[in-house]
Protein backbone atom coordinates (compact mmCIF):
# COMPACT_ATOMS: atom_id res chain seq x y z
CA UNK A 1 0.00 0.00 0.00
CA UNK A 2 0.95 3.66 0.01
CA UNK A 3 -0.37 6.70 1.83
CA UNK A 4 0.27 9.99 0.09
CA UNK A 5 3.03 8.33 -1.89
CA UNK A 6 4.83 6.85 1.13
CA UNK A 7 5.07 3.06 0.72
CA UNK A 8 4.01 0.45 3.25
CA UNK A 9 4.93 -3.19 2.79
CA UNK A 10 2.64 -5.19 5.12
CA UNK A 11 4.19 -8.54 6.00
CA UNK A 12 1.26 -10.94 6.20
CA UNK A 13 3.00 -14.34 6.45
CA UNK A 14 6.37 -16.05 6.71
CA UNK A 15 7.84 -14.07 9.60
CA UNK A 16 8.85 -16.16 12.64
CA UNK A 17 7.10 -15.65 15.95
CA UNK A 18 8.45 -12.68 17.89
CA UNK A 19 8.46 -13.36 21.65
CA UNK A 20 7.86 -10.67 24.26
CA UNK A 21 5.36 -9.71 26.91
CA UNK A 22 4.64 -6.34 25.31
CA UNK A 23 5.22 -4.49 22.06
CA UNK A 24 8.46 -2.81 23.18
CA UNK A 25 10.00 -6.13 24.19
CA UNK A 26 8.97 -7.57 20.81
CA UNK A 27 10.61 -4.57 19.16
CA UNK A 28 13.85 -5.22 21.06
CA UNK A 29 13.78 -8.93 20.18
CA UNK A 30 13.26 -8.23 16.47
CA UNK A 31 16.09 -5.72 16.52
CA UNK A 32 18.50 -8.07 18.28
CA UNK A 33 17.60 -11.40 16.65
CA UNK A 34 15.67 -10.89 13.39
CA UNK A 35 17.27 -7.84 11.83
CA UNK A 36 18.41 -9.84 8.79
CA UNK A 37 14.75 -10.13 7.81
CA UNK A 38 14.27 -6.37 7.99
CA UNK A 39 17.20 -5.92 5.59
CA UNK A 40 15.85 -8.73 3.38
CA UNK A 41 12.45 -7.01 3.02
CA UNK A 42 13.39 -3.32 3.02
CA UNK A 43 16.65 -3.21 1.05
CA UNK A 44 17.44 -3.93 -2.58
CA UNK A 45 16.82 -6.02 -4.62
CA UNK A 46 13.29 -6.38 -3.15
CA UNK A 47 12.95 -2.89 -1.75
CA UNK A 48 14.79 0.41 -1.89
CA UNK A 49 16.43 2.98 0.38
CA UNK A 50 13.11 4.63 1.27
CA UNK A 51 10.98 1.49 1.70
CA UNK A 52 8.83 1.16 4.82
CA UNK A 53 7.26 -1.92 6.36
CA UNK A 54 4.85 -3.23 8.99
CA UNK A 55 5.10 -6.55 10.80
CA UNK A 56 1.80 -7.65 12.34
CA UNK A 57 2.16 -9.28 15.78
CA UNK A 58 -0.35 -10.41 18.45
CA UNK A 59 -1.44 -7.48 20.63
CA UNK A 60 -0.74 -7.30 24.35
CA UNK A 61 -3.16 -4.47 25.17
CA UNK A 62 -6.76 -5.63 25.82
CA UNK A 63 -8.31 -2.84 23.68
CA UNK A 64 -6.08 -3.49 20.64
CA UNK A 65 -7.43 -5.19 17.51
CA UNK A 66 -3.91 -5.73 16.18
CA UNK A 67 -0.32 -4.78 16.97
CA UNK A 68 2.47 -3.71 14.66
CA UNK A 69 6.22 -3.28 14.48
CA UNK A 70 7.39 -0.64 12.02
CA UNK A 71 10.57 -1.18 9.99
CA UNK A 72 12.64 1.03 7.69
CA UNK A 73 16.17 1.52 6.37
CA UNK A 74 17.74 2.02 9.82
CA UNK A 75 15.67 -0.08 12.18
CA UNK A 76 12.38 0.02 14.07
CA UNK A 77 10.34 3.18 14.64
CA UNK A 78 7.90 3.76 17.49
CA UNK A 79 5.04 5.36 15.55
CA UNK A 80 4.02 5.78 11.93
CA UNK A 81 0.89 7.69 10.95
CA UNK A 82 0.91 6.80 7.25
CA UNK A 83 1.13 3.13 8.23
CA UNK A 84 -1.80 3.50 10.64
CA UNK A 85 -3.95 4.86 7.81
CA UNK A 86 -3.02 1.95 5.57
CA UNK A 87 -3.43 -0.66 8.31
CA UNK A 88 -6.86 0.73 9.20
CA UNK A 89 -8.12 -0.05 5.71
CA UNK A 90 -6.23 -3.32 5.56
CA UNK A 91 -7.64 -4.57 8.88
CA UNK A 92 -11.20 -4.20 7.61
CA UNK A 93 -10.65 -5.29 4.01
CA UNK A 94 -8.88 -8.48 5.12
CA UNK A 95 -11.28 -9.37 7.91
CA UNK A 96 -9.19 -8.57 10.97
CA UNK A 97 -11.94 -6.17 12.08
CA UNK A 98 -15.63 -6.37 11.12
CA UNK A 99 -16.81 -3.45 8.99
CA UNK A 100 -19.44 -1.07 10.32
CA UNK A 101 -20.89 1.90 8.47
CA UNK A 102 -20.33 4.83 8.37
CA UNK A 103 -17.10 4.43 10.39
CA UNK A 104 -15.33 1.44 11.86
CA UNK A 105 -12.95 1.79 14.82
CA UNK A 106 -9.62 -0.03 14.53
CA UNK A 107 -7.36 0.08 17.58
CA UNK A 108 -3.70 -0.52 16.77
CA UNK A 109 -1.02 -1.22 19.38
CA UNK A 110 2.20 0.54 18.41
CA UNK A 111 5.52 0.76 20.25
CA UNK A 112 4.51 4.26 21.37
CA UNK A 113 1.16 3.03 22.73
CA UNK A 114 -2.43 2.46 21.58
CA UNK A 115 -3.46 4.45 18.51
CA UNK A 116 -7.18 4.64 17.75
CA UNK A 117 -8.14 4.79 14.08
CA UNK A 118 -11.55 5.38 12.51
CA UNK A 119 -12.09 4.12 8.97
CA UNK A 120 -14.79 5.49 6.69
CA UNK A 121 -16.94 2.68 5.23
CA UNK A 122 -19.51 3.37 2.50
CA UNK A 123 -21.44 0.54 0.80
CA UNK A 124 -18.85 -1.89 2.09
CA UNK A 125 -15.92 0.08 0.67
CA UNK A 126 -13.23 1.51 2.95
CA UNK A 127 -12.04 5.08 2.46
CA UNK A 128 -10.29 7.76 4.45
CA UNK A 129 -8.81 7.01 7.85
CA UNK A 130 -8.58 9.32 10.84
CA UNK A 131 -6.42 8.41 13.82
CA UNK A 132 -6.09 9.80 17.33
CA UNK A 133 -2.51 9.37 18.42
CA UNK A 134 -0.80 9.07 21.77
CA UNK A 135 -0.24 12.29 23.75
CA UNK A 136 1.94 14.66 21.72
CA UNK A 137 3.93 17.50 23.23
CA UNK A 138 6.57 20.15 22.69
CA UNK A 139 9.77 19.02 24.41
CA UNK A 140 11.81 22.17 23.76
CA UNK A 141 11.27 25.41 21.87
CA UNK A 142 13.47 27.87 20.02
CA UNK A 143 16.73 26.07 20.69
CA UNK A 144 19.58 28.10 19.23
CA UNK A 145 22.17 25.82 17.66
CA UNK A 146 24.96 26.02 15.09
CA UNK A 147 25.80 23.80 12.14
CA UNK A 148 29.42 22.68 11.62
CA UNK A 149 29.85 25.34 8.92
CA UNK A 150 28.91 28.10 11.38
CA UNK A 151 25.34 28.73 10.28
CA UNK A 152 23.05 29.32 13.24
CA UNK A 153 19.45 28.16 13.38
CA UNK A 154 16.50 27.80 15.74
CA UNK A 155 14.56 24.58 16.19
CA UNK A 156 11.75 23.19 18.29
CA UNK A 157 11.67 19.58 19.47
CA UNK A 158 8.28 17.90 19.33
CA UNK A 159 6.94 14.44 20.11
CA UNK A 160 4.10 12.87 18.16
CA UNK A 161 4.79 9.20 18.86
CA UNK A 162 8.42 9.90 17.94
CA UNK A 163 10.71 12.86 18.55
CA UNK A 164 11.50 15.34 15.76
CA UNK A 165 13.48 18.51 15.33
CA UNK A 166 10.97 20.88 13.69
CA UNK A 167 12.21 24.06 12.04
CA UNK A 168 11.67 26.53 9.22
CA UNK A 169 13.69 25.68 6.11
CA UNK A 170 13.67 29.40 5.27
CA UNK A 171 16.46 29.84 7.81
CA UNK A 172 18.68 28.22 5.18
CA UNK A 173 17.15 30.11 2.23
CA UNK A 174 15.73 26.81 0.99
CA UNK A 175 12.18 26.02 -0.13
CA UNK A 176 10.51 22.68 0.51
CA UNK A 177 10.34 21.42 -3.08
CA UNK A 178 11.15 18.11 -4.80
CA UNK A 179 14.15 19.70 -6.54
CA UNK A 180 15.62 20.62 -3.16
CA UNK A 181 15.30 17.16 -1.60
CA UNK A 182 19.05 16.39 -1.77
CA UNK A 183 19.90 19.69 -0.09
CA UNK A 184 17.14 19.30 2.52
CA UNK A 185 18.25 15.73 3.25
CA UNK A 186 21.85 16.81 3.82
CA UNK A 187 20.66 19.66 6.06
CA UNK A 188 18.50 17.30 8.08
CA UNK A 189 21.43 14.97 8.67
CA UNK A 190 23.52 17.84 10.03
CA UNK A 191 20.64 19.18 12.12
CA UNK A 192 19.96 15.82 13.75
CA UNK A 193 23.64 15.38 14.60
CA UNK A 194 23.81 18.83 16.21
CA UNK A 195 20.59 18.24 18.18
CA UNK A 196 21.81 14.85 19.40
CA UNK A 197 25.10 16.42 20.48
CA UNK A 198 23.35 19.26 22.29
CA UNK A 199 20.37 17.89 24.23
CA UNK A 200 19.23 14.72 25.97
CA UNK A 201 15.72 13.55 25.18
CA UNK A 202 13.45 11.90 27.73
CA UNK A 203 9.96 10.43 27.61
CA UNK A 204 7.82 9.93 30.73
CA UNK A 205 6.61 6.47 29.69
CA UNK A 206 9.74 4.58 28.62
CA UNK A 207 13.40 5.14 27.80
CA UNK A 208 12.94 3.21 24.54
CA UNK A 209 10.95 6.17 23.20
CA UNK A 210 13.63 8.78 23.99
CA UNK A 211 15.52 9.14 20.71
CA UNK A 212 15.50 11.66 17.87
CA UNK A 213 13.77 10.03 14.90
CA UNK A 214 14.37 12.77 12.37
CA UNK A 215 14.04 16.39 11.27
CA UNK A 216 11.02 18.14 9.81
CA UNK A 217 11.83 21.17 7.67
CA UNK A 218 8.78 23.38 7.07
CA UNK A 219 7.69 26.36 4.98
CA UNK A 220 7.35 28.41 8.18
CA UNK A 221 3.54 28.67 8.01
CA UNK A 222 2.90 27.61 11.59
CA UNK A 223 0.02 29.96 12.41
CA UNK A 224 -3.46 28.53 11.88
CA UNK A 225 -4.84 28.96 8.38
CA UNK A 226 -6.70 27.25 5.55
CA UNK A 227 -3.72 27.27 3.17
CA UNK A 228 -1.69 24.04 3.47
CA UNK A 229 1.61 24.24 5.29
CA UNK A 230 4.27 22.16 3.56
CA UNK A 231 7.05 20.15 5.17
CA UNK A 232 9.56 17.45 4.45
CA UNK A 233 10.36 14.78 7.02
CA UNK A 234 13.78 13.14 6.86
CA UNK A 235 13.92 10.28 9.32
CA UNK A 236 15.93 7.18 10.25
CA UNK A 237 19.02 7.04 8.00
CA UNK A 238 18.27 9.97 5.70
CA UNK A 239 14.99 8.37 4.63
CA UNK A 240 12.63 10.86 2.97
CA UNK A 241 8.92 10.60 3.72
CA UNK A 242 6.75 11.13 0.64
CA UNK A 243 3.71 11.84 2.83
CA UNK A 244 3.27 14.77 5.25
CA UNK A 245 4.18 12.26 8.04
CA UNK A 246 1.39 11.40 10.48
CA UNK A 247 3.53 11.39 13.61
CA UNK A 248 5.26 14.52 12.33
CA UNK A 249 1.94 16.30 11.86
CA UNK A 250 1.07 15.30 15.44
CA UNK A 251 4.36 16.79 16.67
CA UNK A 252 3.84 19.97 14.64
CA UNK A 253 0.31 20.38 16.02
CA UNK A 254 1.63 19.94 19.57
CA UNK A 255 4.23 22.66 19.01
CA UNK A 256 1.73 24.98 17.35
CA UNK A 257 -0.75 24.50 20.20
CA UNK A 258 1.94 25.08 22.84
CA UNK A 259 2.81 28.37 21.10
CA UNK A 260 -0.81 29.49 20.84
CA UNK A 261 -0.92 29.16 17.05
CA UNK A 262 -3.81 26.69 16.87
CA UNK A 263 -6.75 26.01 19.16
CA UNK A 264 -8.59 22.85 20.16
CA UNK A 265 -11.06 21.86 17.44
CA UNK A 266 -9.33 23.73 14.63
CA UNK A 267 -8.35 21.70 11.55
CA UNK A 268 -5.66 22.66 9.10
CA UNK A 269 -4.13 21.04 6.01
CA UNK A 270 -0.56 19.74 5.89
CA UNK A 271 1.27 19.02 2.66
CA UNK A 272 4.28 16.84 1.84
CA UNK A 273 7.25 17.64 -0.35
CA UNK A 274 5.46 15.94 -3.30
CA UNK A 275 2.16 17.74 -2.60
CA UNK A 276 0.13 14.95 -0.97
CA UNK A 277 -1.95 15.99 2.00
CA UNK A 278 -3.18 15.15 5.50
CA UNK A 279 -5.62 17.12 7.64
CA UNK A 280 -4.57 17.64 11.26
CA UNK A 281 -6.49 18.91 14.27
CA UNK A 282 -6.11 19.31 18.01
CA UNK A 283 -8.73 16.87 19.30
CA UNK A 284 -8.06 17.10 23.04
CA UNK A 285 -5.79 18.85 25.50
CA UNK A 286 -4.06 16.62 28.03
CA UNK A 287 -0.70 16.02 29.72
CA UNK A 288 2.16 13.56 29.30
CA UNK A 289 4.17 13.38 32.50
CA UNK A 290 5.38 16.95 33.17
CA UNK A 291 4.53 18.13 29.65
CA UNK A 292 1.35 19.92 28.53
CA UNK A 293 0.17 17.78 25.63
CA UNK A 294 -2.53 17.27 23.03
CA UNK A 295 -4.27 14.37 21.35
CA UNK A 296 -3.80 15.01 17.65
CA UNK A 297 -6.31 13.85 15.07
CA UNK A 298 -4.85 13.20 11.61
CA UNK A 299 -6.80 12.21 8.48
CA UNK A 300 -5.56 10.82 5.18
CA UNK A 301 -6.13 8.27 2.44
CA UNK A 302 -4.19 5.05 1.82
CA UNK A 303 -4.30 3.06 -1.42
CA UNK A 304 -3.43 -0.48 -2.47
CA UNK A 305 -0.59 -0.95 -4.92
CA UNK A 306 -0.10 -4.71 -5.21
CA UNK A 307 0.91 -8.00 -3.61
CA UNK A 308 4.19 -9.90 -3.69
CA UNK A 309 5.96 -13.03 -2.45
CA UNK A 310 9.69 -13.04 -1.71
CA UNK A 311 12.21 -15.81 -1.20
CA UNK A 312 15.94 -16.33 -0.98
CA UNK A 313 17.90 -18.82 -3.06
CA UNK A 314 20.93 -20.63 -1.67
CA UNK A 315 24.15 -18.99 -2.74
CA UNK A 316 22.59 -15.58 -3.35
CA UNK A 317 24.62 -13.40 -0.98
CA UNK A 318 23.57 -10.14 -2.65
CA UNK A 319 19.95 -11.19 -2.29
CA UNK A 320 20.20 -10.93 1.49
CA UNK A 321 19.74 -7.18 1.05
CA UNK A 322 21.95 -4.21 0.28
CA UNK A 323 21.80 -0.42 -0.14
CA UNK A 324 23.79 1.96 -2.31
CA UNK A 325 23.04 5.19 -0.44
CA UNK A 326 20.37 7.84 -0.12
CA UNK A 327 18.93 10.34 -2.58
Amino acid sequence: MHTGGEPLRIITAGYPDIPGDNILSKRRYAKNHLDHLRRFLMFEPRGHYDMYGAILVPPSLPDADLAVLFIHNEGYSTMCGHAIMALGRYAIDYGLVKAMEPTTPVNIECPCGLVRAEVEVTNGQTGKVRFSSVPSFMFADDLELTLPDGRGFKTDIGYGGAFYAVLDAGQFDTEVTPDNVPKLTALSQEICQVVNDSITLAHPDHDDLAFLYGAILTDGRDAYGTVPTRNICVFAKNQVDRSPTGSGVSARLAIQHAKGLIKKGQTRPFESVIGSGFDGAVKEVTTCGPHPAIIASVTGQAHYSGTARFWHEDGDDVGRGFTVGSV
